[in-house]
C-alpha cells in the first residue's frame, strides 16, 4: 500500500531573542533554509552557525534545535511518506543519516527563495492529483540542492565568482579581479574554478553571455542591437560575428528558427 505524502510548509519569522525551549525530534523530514538573519544549530553534542543563504536538512528522529543571534526568518517544509525514490534523494544529502548545513551562493539563494514561494502556492491550492504535485515538487527542490550543494568554503568562495560573472555580463572579466574576488591566486581560480564548474571563468562569462541572448532573442521583441549592449557589445557586428560563431547561424536567424518552430 502506497503511504500518503504528508507535508507542512511555513515561513517563521522571530526575534533576535528566540530560540526553541528544548530539543526537538519529529517523524517528518526536514528542510529549513534560512531567509534572512543568523543563528545556531543544534544536535546531539554538536552547534553550528547558520546564516542568510544556508539550507539545514534534518533526518527523522533527530533532536535538534534552532536559535536566533538576529532576527531571523526560515522556510521550513516537514514531508512524511515519500516515495522511495524521492526519499533517496533527500537521504543521499545527509551522510550517515546526520543532518547537513548547505551553503548556496547569493544567486542560488534567491533562485531557492523563488522555487520556495512557488512550493507555499502550489501547496496551498486545490489540487487534483496533490500527491503527483507533492511529489514532483519536492523532487525538483532535492534536484536543486543537490546541484548546488557545495562541499566546502573552497568551493563557495569560486560560487560567489559565477555569482559575479553573471551580474556582470556587459562588462569584460578580469581574472585577476575575480582571483581577488575569491582570495586565490589567479590560477588558483582558475584550477578551483576549473574542478567546480568544468570550465574556465571566461568560459564560464562566455556561456552566460549566450545563455542570456538566446533567452532576449526567444522570449522578448527586443532589437538586436539593444540585446548586443545588454550582454556587453557595443557593436552590433561584434555580437553577430561573435553569435555566428558560437550557434552557427546569426541571431536573427536563430530568432526566426525559434519562432518556425515554436508555430
Amino acid at each position: 500500500m502506497t503511504e500518503t505524502i504528508r507535508i507542512r510548509s511555513f515561513i517563521g519569522t522571530h526575534g533576535a531573542d528566540w530560540e526553541d525551549p528544548r530539543m526537538f525530534s519529529h517523524v517528518s523530514l526536514e528542510m529549513t533554509n534560512i531567509l534572512e538573519g543568523s543563528g545556531r544549530f543544534r544536535w546531539a553534542d554538536r552547534e553550528l552557525p547558520v546564516d542568510t543563504g544556508q539550507i539545514v536538512l534534518i533526518p527523522p528522529d533527530v533532536p535538534h534545535s534552532f536559535h536566533a543571534a538576529t532576527p531571523i526568518r526560515f522556510g521550513v517544509i516537514l514531508i512524511e511518506g515519500l516515495p522511495a525514490d524521492t526519499r533517496q534523494m533527500f537521504d543521499r544529502l545527509v551522510p550517515n543519516g546526520e543532518p547537513a548545513v548547505i551553503t548556496f551562493s547569493r544567486f542560488v539563494q534567491e533562485q531557492y527563495e523563488q522555487l520556495f514561494r512557488q512550493w507555499l502556492r502550489v501547496t496551498a491550492s486545490p489540487l487534483k492529483e496533490p500527491e503527483r504535485h507533492y511529489d514532483a515538487w519536492l523532487r525538483v527542490l532535492l534536484l536543486f540542492v543537490a546541484e548546488h550543494s557545495r562541499s566546502d568554503r573552497r568551493a563557495l568562495s569560486v560560487a560567489r565568482v559565477a555569482d559575479y560573472i553573471r551580474e556582470h555580463l556587459k562588462s569584460g572579466v578580469a581574472v585577476s579581479e575575480l582571483a581577488a574576488l575569491a582570495g586565490l591566486s589567479e590560477e588558483g581560480l582558475r584550477k578551483r574554478f576549473l574542478s567546480v564548474y568544468g570550465m574556465t571563468p571566461k568560459q564560464y562569462h562566455q556561456m552566460c553571455r549566450l545563455t542570456e541572448a538566446k533567452w532576449l532573442l526567444s522570449s522578448t521583441e527586443k532589437d538586436m542591437q539593444a540585446i548586443a549592449r545588454s550582454i556587453g557589445f557595443d557593436r552590433l557586428h561584434s555580437f553577430s560575428a561573435w553569435f555566428k560563431q558560437q550557434e552557427g547561424v546569426s541571431p536573427s536567424d536563430w530568432r526566426k528558427r525559434q519562432r518556425l518552430y515554436h508555430q
